[in-house]
């Protein structure tokens, strides 16, 4: 039961996580204009990892995507490209893990092989949420390098150079969003070990012994020579051989059976 409910948590979590990597992907605002000096304005702007956004005082809003990739700073890229490995891969992890559950019965699945896909599923959650995670702090590190590189601007005389972006809502999105990924995995692993089954069978070892064809094994067994004797009288000396026994062994006359 306890396995039960870790892999379902897990999977809800990290249904979770992966939902809002994605939200968090789409939403526009990564990062948002800095009213702090000047918190009346007709203009806002916020930016997106796909366009950038004015909204006017009047409530209008426009959008203009980003005609350009190599045009793009490098960060900016790479922070993309972390977002969308983040979410393919917790989307094959949700598709790996759904058949995976120990409540949903597929075929003759057994749960070794359901185990094996329940820790496949949580470390694609695992490497989801820090795709998530690493791609959000890298975002965030580049806002506050250019803030506080506006910032001393600023304070030099140049206070129309450009304006100061702080963080947006998107970022504390994925961050919650990659920590419940990771979370989720974390307990997908777990499950993983109550679904291990005991290993309580022994396979049997053959030996086969070097100038004969003899095989032992454990268990019951029959011994063989792997021939069957012939039955053989002897004239000579006053005696005879005796018959062998169903059992293989031979037994020999005593001395009252001589001549």
């Amino acid at each position: 039961m306890s396995t039960t409910l870790c892999q379902v948590m897990g999977f809800i979590v990290s249904s979770l996580g992966v939902a809002g990597c994605i939200v968090s992907t789409a939403m526009d605002m990564w990062s948002t204009q800095d009213l702090y000096d000047n918190p009346v304005t007709a203009v806002f702007q916020y930016q997106g990892l796909w366009r950038s956004c004015v909204r006017q005082s009047s409530g209008f809003t426009e959008c203009r995507p980003y005609f350009t990739i190599l045009g793009l700073p490098a960060m900016f890229q790479a922070v993309r490209a972390l977002m969308i490995v983040g979410i393919v891969l917790g989307i094959l992890g949700l598709l790996v893990c759904i058949f995976a559950l120990k409540c949903i019965r597929i075929g003759s699945m057994e749960d070794s092989a359901k185990a094996n896909m329940t820790l496949t599923s949580g470390i694609m959650f695992i490497v989801a949420g820090l795709c998530a995670i690493t791609g959000v702090s890298v975002f965030a590190n580049m806002l506050v390098t250019n803030f506080w590189m506006s910032t001393a601007n600023m304070y030099q005389g140049m206070q129309n150079v450009q304006n100061r972006y702080t963080f947006g809502s998107a970022l504390f999105v994925g961050w919650v969003s990659g920590g419940l990924a990771l979370v989720g995995g974390i307990l997908m692993c777990l499950a993983c070990r109550g679904l291990i089954p005991e290993e309580s069978r022994y396979k049997a070892v053959s030996y086969n012994a070097s100038g004969r064809n003899i095989s032992y094994r454990t268990g019951p067994y029959k011994v063989g020579s792997g021939y069957e004797p012939e039955t053989k009288i002897r004239k000579g000396a006053g005696y005879e051989e005796a018959a062998q026994s169903e059992d293989g062994r031979r037994s020999y006359p005593s001395k009252h059976d001589c001549v």
